[in-house]
């Protein structure tokens, strides 16, 4: 992860967040940086940019991607339930037929918590949604066939401003969901292969 410079006129706990932050090690699959965060959903804030990249050069990299924003706000707003808030999107595609599981969205957002949890990250107020797309093509996009993709968009108040577990957690289910097998042992992972789409 890309250094950032920081601001001396951060709050105190907020640059250690941010410390902290900077100490995620993430899987060698995933690219991560920083980008531009939203303005106006908190006094202080940082966004994360991640993407899965192919196994090998020149490969499909549409594997999987996602966004991490930390926000920090002392007064504490009573939604949060704490003075920071985690909201994060992940996206990967599927196959058809895993698209289809009545379970997936189930599964997907278990998946969050076992990594958070595996990872020791402290949160509470935990909320959020699961989505699966399913879609045919027609037209000039026929030969594209049918395809799926899982969304999940979620949010947690973190327990102190030890951010670098939520940032692993977050890096792990975006691994798991593009397909990757876990690193950690015990976490069962759906077997999906990767259709290229021409």
């Amino acid at each position: 992860m890309s250094d950032f410079p920081f601001s001396p006129a951060l709050p105190p706990v907020f640059a250690a967040a941010l410390g902290s932050l900077r100490e995620a090690a993430t899987r060698p699959e995933l690219v991560v940086s920083e980008i531009a965060s939203p303005g106006n959903l908190a006094p202080h804030s940082i966004a994360l940019s991640a993407d899965v990249t192919p196994a090998r050069h020149g490969t499909d990299s549409d594997l999987g991607t996602g966004r991490f924003i930390l926000l920090y706000d002392p007064e504490e707003p009573e939604a949060w339930g704490g003075a920071f808030r985690v909201v994060c999107f992940v996206q990967a595609p599927l196959e058809t037929e895993i698209g289809l599981d009545p379970f997936l969205a189930d599964v997907t957002w278990s998946w969050l918590i076992d990594a958070l949890d595996t990872k020791g990250a402290d949160y509470s107020h935990a909320s959020g949604t699961a989505t699966k797309i399913i879609s045919s093509g027609f037209g000039e996009l026929a030969k594209q066939g049918d395809g799926a993709q899982i969304e999940l968009r979620a949010s947690w108040t973190p327990g102190d401003e030890q951010m670098k577990s939520h940032v692993e957690g977050w890096g792990e289910l975006l691994c798991m969901l593009a397909g990757l097998p876990p690193v950690p042992e015990g976490v069962s992972l759906l077997q999906a292969r990767r259709q290229a789409r021409d």
